[in-house]
């Protein structure tokens, strides 16, 4: 009688969040065998006495309950090979259990192996693109109705009509080209480790990315925001002092704030490195900054950060306090835009766009804009300062015209 056990291995990281991979026991019959699986997790998404993946009620309990499915029909196929050579002859070698089992532990759907990349993702600590990867996911497995796909049956035809489908729903364009391009990126990395044959499945669909609305706010709407008496909304006054702080600090993202650790502040210059890019980042501690930084240090004196959106030190527990101040910040924002004004919503984002037209109002070079927000291109600079406001374009094309009036005018009629 053979008997499997589903076991965890830390490959590394700390007992507790290390990351780890999943290997079946078998015993039987005075000798035992580990069976090794391509499954990674986290140490806290194992639950080592129950054996099965802990569902943690959040966004990634869809991967991890294929996670969980993907072990039970292992388990359930060792045991099927178990029985074959048990009715086949007395006694058998464990290592035959494996090498009948190989071969089928090598079948990798699409989807299966869209699900490991998430997990890697999580393992280099990158939870934020894991999180896109996973609303991909959630959205292309809604499209296939609960089925799963091979590579081999992931083609142009099963591209175009996911297409087709978001259509349907009403998906904008840009977030069906988000999806769009997170697919293609997940299958050309199978077909580089061979694992597919290149079919070119998205030559047919958009993967590009539309101009959206400009999200930057004046120099005026500032003033307005800094002028607000907000003293009896401590949310709304942390809010509007953090998106001041990021105007500030040359459009430092609300994400680098939220991380950003008193020791990062030294001689009244902060360094920090960019999450989204990798790349450092200086600016000097301006007196306007300062003072804000000083109104949070009560409030942050037991912990490591520089304001009170972020406690853990633990990456996986840390972003999830990320993700929720990210919000918070982000409702906050609209009710401050709805205060001073705005037509449209304001949002996290608002205040780095605001800088960089603002420096681009004041005849700053590109150069100088692109290096202060830690652009690696000018071509990323010019995203954001694509679109004049239609105001000013408005403004420029009346003087012209006037101009041209006054030409028209014959002599003693103007």
């Amino acid at each position: 009688m053979v008997t499997v056990r589903v076991r965890f291995r830390r490959l590394y990281g700390h007992l507790q969040d290390g990351f780890g991979m999943i290997f079946y026991h078998l015993a039987g019959e005075g000798e035992s065998k580990r069976i090794l699986t391509d499954i990674r997790l986290h140490a806290w998404q194992w639950d080592a006495q129950n054996e099965c993946v802990v569902l943690q009620g959040g966004r990634f309990d869809d991967m991890l309950l294929r996670i969980q499915e993907r072990i039970d029909r292992d388990v359930s196929r060792i045991g099927q090979i178990c029985q074959l050579l048990e009715s086949g002859k007395p006694s058998f070698h464990l290592s035959e259990v494996g090498a009948l089992f190989a071969p089928y532990s090598r079948r990798m759907s699409f989807l299966w192996y869209f699900v490991q990349q998430i997990v890697a993702l999580q393992a280099g600590e990158r939870f934020g693109t894991a999180r896109n990867y996973q609303r991909a996911l959630d959205s292309f497995c809604c499209f296939l109705r609960g089925k799963d796909i091979s590579f081999g049956d992931f083609t142009a035809g099963v591209v175009n009509a996911y297409d087709a489908w978001l259509s349907d729903r009403r998906v904008v364009r840009n977030t069906k080209s988000f999806y769009m391009r997170i697919l293609r990126s997940v299958y050309n990395k199978a077909v580089r480790q061979g694992l597919a044959r290149q079919k070119f499945p998205f030559s047919e669909v958009y993967t590009g990315v539309d101009q959206t609305c400009k999200r930057a706010v004046s120099e005026e709407c500032l003033l307005r925001l800094y002028r607000l008496d907000l003293i009896a909304s401590p949310m709304l006054c942390l809010a509007r002092d953090i998106f001041l702080f990021s105007y500030y600090a040359r459009g430092m993202s609300f994400v680098d704030i939220a991380y950003l650790k008193k020791a990062s502040i030294k001689e009244g210059r902060m360094q920090y490195v960019r999450r989204k890019t990798g790349q450092t980042i200086e600016v000097r501690i301006e007196p306007c900054m300062q003072e804000i930084i000083d109104r949070y240090t009560a409030l942050c004196r037991h912990t490591p950060y520089v304001f009170p959106y972020v406690t853990e030190e633990d990456s996986a527990l840390s972003f999830r306090q990320y993700q929720s101040a990210l919000g918070d910040y982000n409702r906050q924002l609209k009710r401050l835009g709805s205060m001073i004004g705005l037509e449209r919503p304001l949002s996290s984002y608002s205040a780095r766009h605001a800088w960089a037209t603002a420096a681009r109002d004041h005849n700053v070079p590109l150069t100088v804009i692109s290096a202060g927000m830690g652009h690696t291109s000018e071509k990323t600079t010019r995203i954001y300062l694509a679109a004049l406001e239609n105001s000013v374009i408005d403004q420029a094309n009346k003087m012209l015209l006037e101009v041209f009036s006054v030409r028209q005018c014959p002599v003693g009629q103007v």
